[in-house]
């Protein structure tokens, strides 16, 4: 047992090491189902709507493409939206478009001398408080460098800040107009849903902002922005710092996006801005971050949300504004990787205890459990101090030990199973086979003391059959012999113990417990009269079989008998003695069926005439010995009945010392009308009438009794 122990819990260590070893390598599937759990809590519970909060899109929607025309517009109608912008009263304005080629709707692009759009655009934006757009670009050219400046603290980020190897910047004079620069690009690794965003990029020298960073720095007048680096040496961000504003960060430089539901308020139809009456939109405007974008489909500038919807990629840079300004954020400190692996192994390996001390129904529980908690847990540190903790690579690791303990359970089970079928398959019937199946411990080396019903049979003549059949023959009669009398036992919930030669050894009530066993024993031994009756007729040109029964019922140690290598199932003790013995009597009384005193007393509602004492070799007391005739029916019958009577008025005689010869002559005559069988009984009792007193004679007489039943009368 401490063996299977121990290779259970080997297999489970080998499975936690490799669950651990994968959430720690963190490969992309892994990262990718990490955060969709992520979204889901940010759907339970999404950042609160804050109180009125100064930021605005200003949105070429489709009512705008239809009433302005098709893009893209000219520079002289982003002229305008940006010169409106500033009269209603904006702090600052950030253009979401790229303007990295000239404005082919110019018409100094038709005709030479004409009006310079880009030129005009230009002068909107200078002296004004506006952002343009960088975006990253695998073709294209040069990183700008940052309007803002910067200040570091700690060691230097930027060999850890993502890369701008090549970007789409706004024409030279447009860049040199704006008041800032801010990348427009977005994170969005994982099935293309923007879940994080970079505050600050590396063009190689020096940081750039993202387009909200710059816008919030351009709004509030700031200068420099400070960069929070790390003391301890490791190169990575721990904040960024605009204004009064400080904003934590990831190693990266990059900050988790907490999404809410935006209110439709929040867009102003640029269509709207362009109409005469703009200067209704002033209330809406003034002293605004004001970001200019599109949410027109036609336009591709539609990104996924954790939320589980679409929106426009304009609105993921307010969403980053508004948790600026409200310093509502989401957290994944470095040491949350390491708490996370800590949780997997601690959990998988309290399920693999749990299921290798409990079982696999509490095991299931603990591990229900351990779940709750860890759900729980992680939902706990989210809703109330944004930090994200994740519950999935522990749920997972909790079901995939469970399963794999589970299903290592069953395989030694099954093979346990398996070996036990085998050796019982040819000895005990199907139902008591389930029993043992489902108990083990029934196979310990090592035995019991139980009540059984012991059952010995044996072919009468065997010697003298055996002489006058060839082998092969004799071995094929034999088989069919066994083959009949085997059913016989197993259909009665017997347990054949061994084949002797022409014997049968077998018992009832072990390994498991049969009701009214003795009872099954007795019925197993009229079917198996029945069966040899049968079989007798089937091969008529063979010498008819005949063979004697005896049956016990009492107390025997049983168990597995032998070492572990190799062990026989047995029984051992008087009562085992004793239906041996009277097996062998049947000749001396004349009868195939003799049962003990014990015996009839269990099943007391079955035919049985009294057979008198007999002294068994080995068994120190004369042994009252019984009849077994026939089932409860036969015993319900009124010829039985008369017989019966006719019987007890015989061993009454008997046992006065009578002849009674007329009252042999009544039972002989009742007798031969049930069972022929009894003739011989009656004619070999005549010669034991002493057998029937109330205290058998012992001593030298006894032996002499014991002697003449060894000899014994054929049947």
């Amino acid at each position: 047992m401490w063996k299977r122990r121990l290779s259970a819990l080997l297999f489970g260590a080998a499975v936690v090491v490799a669950l651990v070893a994968l959430r720690a390598a963190d490969p992309y599937a892994v990262r990718v189902a990490r955060e969709t759990t992520f979204d889901v809590f940010q759907q339970l519970k999404p950042r609160p709507a804050p109180a009125e909060l100064p930021v605005r899109i200003i949105d070429i929607d489709e009512a705008s493409l239809a009433a302005i025309g098709q893009w893209p517009w000219s520079r002289q109608v982003m002229a305008r939206i940006a010169d409106r912008l500033t009269e209603l009263g904006a702090s600052a304005i950030a253009f979401d478009i790229l303007f990295s080629e000239p404005d082919r709707l110019s018409p100094s692009a038709i005709v030479a001398g004409g009006e310079d759009y880009d030129a005009l655009f230009a002068r909107a934006l200078a002296e004004r408080p506006t952002i343009l757009a960088v975006s990253r670009a695998g073709q294209g050219g040069a990183a700008p460098a940052p309007k803002s400046g910067f200040a570091m603290t700690g060691t230097d980020p930027l060999p850890g800040l993502p890369m701008l190897d090549g970007v789409a910047a706004p024409l030279p004079a447009l860049a040199a107009a704006a008041a800032g620069l801010g990348v427009a690009s977005l994170d969005r690794e994982g099935a293309g849903v923007a879940r994080r965003l970079p505050l600050l990029w590396s063009n190689g020298a020096a940081p750039l902002p993202t387009l909200s960073v710059e816008a919030l720095r351009v709004a509030l007048g700031v200068s420099t922005l400070v960069v929070l680096g790390d003391t301890a040496g490791a190169g990575t961000v721990e904040g960024l710092r605009i204004g009064q504003f400080e904003v934590p960060t990831g190693p990266n430089g990059d900050m988790w996006l907490y999404y809410r539901e935006l209110p439709p308020e929040t867009y102003v139809s640029a269509q709207r801005l362009l109409a005469a009456d703009y200067a209704e939109l002033a209330p809406a405007l003034a002293g605004h971050i004001v970001l200019v974008g599109a949410s027109a489909t036609g336009l591709l500038d539609i990104r996924a949300s954790p939320l589980g919807g679409a929106v426009p990629g304009v609105s993921i840079h307010l969403q980053a504004l508004e948790q600026m300004l409200t310093g509502t954020f989401l957290h994944r400190a470095d040491w949350v990787g390491g708490l996370e692996l800590l949780v997997i192994a601690v959990s998988a390996v309290a399920v693999v205890l749990a299921l290798l001390l409990t079982g696999p129904l509490l095991g299931l529980l603990v591990s229900g459990v351990i779940a709750g908690l860890v759900l729980a847990g992680s939902w706990l540190a989210f809703a109330q101090y944004g930090l994200l903790i994740d519950p999935g690579s522990t749920l997972f690791a909790v079901l995939v030990v469970y399963a794999a303990m589970a299903f290592f359970q069953f395989a030694v089970t099954d093979a346990d199973k398996r070996r036990i079928r085998r050796a019982f398959a040819h000895y005990v019937e199907p139902s008591l086979l389930a029993q043992i199946e489902a108990d083990e411990g029934l196979l310990k080396l090592g035995g019991d003391v139980r009540e059984l019903t012991v059952m010995f049979s044996d072919v009468r003549n065997f010697t003298a059959l055996s002489e006058r059949t060839a082998p092969a023959e004799l071995v094929g009669i034999l088989n069919r012999l066994f083959a009949a009398l085997g059913a016989a036992i197993v259909g009665h919930q017997g347990t054949i113990d061994k084949f002797m030669g022409d014997a049968v050894m077998a018992f009832w009530n072990a390994p498991v417990d049969v009701p009214q066993h003795a009872r099954r024993a007795c019925e197993a031994a009229l079917a198996m009269r029945e069966a040899l009756q049968q079989l007798n007729a089937q091969q008529a040109s063979v010498e008819p079989i005949a063979i004697g029964i005896g049956i016990s019922t009492g107390p025997a140690l049983v168990g597995n008998m032998g070492f572990e290598a190799r062990f026989d199932y047995s029984c051992i003790g008087d009562t085992v003695n004793v239906a041996s013995r009277l097996e062998g009597a049947c000749r001396y009384v004349g009868y195939d069926v003799l049962v003990t005193a014990e015996t009839r007393a269990a099943v007391p509602d079955l035919a049985f005439l009294d057979a008198g004492h007999v002294v068994l070799k080995g068994i120190s007391h004369p042994e009252p010995i019984h009849l077994l005739v026939g089932p409860t029916s036969l015993a319900a019958s009124p010829e039985f009945g008369a017989l019966r009577t006719e019987h007890e008025a015989l061993v009454a005689a008997w046992a006065r010392g009578e002849t009674a010869a007329d009252a042999l002559a009544r039972c002989r005559a009742a007798a031969l009308r049930i069972d022929p069988r009894l003739g011989g009984f009656y004619d070999a009792s005549v010669q034991r009438r002493a057998d029937f007193a109330p205290a058998v004679a012992t001593g030298a007489l006894g032996e002499a009794r014991l002697a003449l039943q060894e000899r014994g009368a054929p049947l």
